[in-house]
């Protein structure tokens, strides 16, 4: 949903398609703050990642 949002907001504002999407604007802001920099992400999300990369090898 996110890369949809991300194609479309130049059309769009963000706001209009949240409201008709289930995603929160925050949501998206906050993606965006993680995709420039992974260091604020969750450790979660972190420890996430790296299992995905384990389970893609396999």
């Amino acid at each position: 949903m996110i890369g949809f949002i991300e194609v479309y907001r130049a059309d769009y504002r963000v706001e209009p398609i949240c409201r008709v999407l289930p995603i929160a604007p925050s949501t998206l802001d906050h993606q965006s703050v993680i995709t420039r920099d992974p260091a604020r992400a969750s450790i979660r999300v972190r420890y996430d990642g790296e299992l995905m990369e384990h389970i893609r090898r396999i």
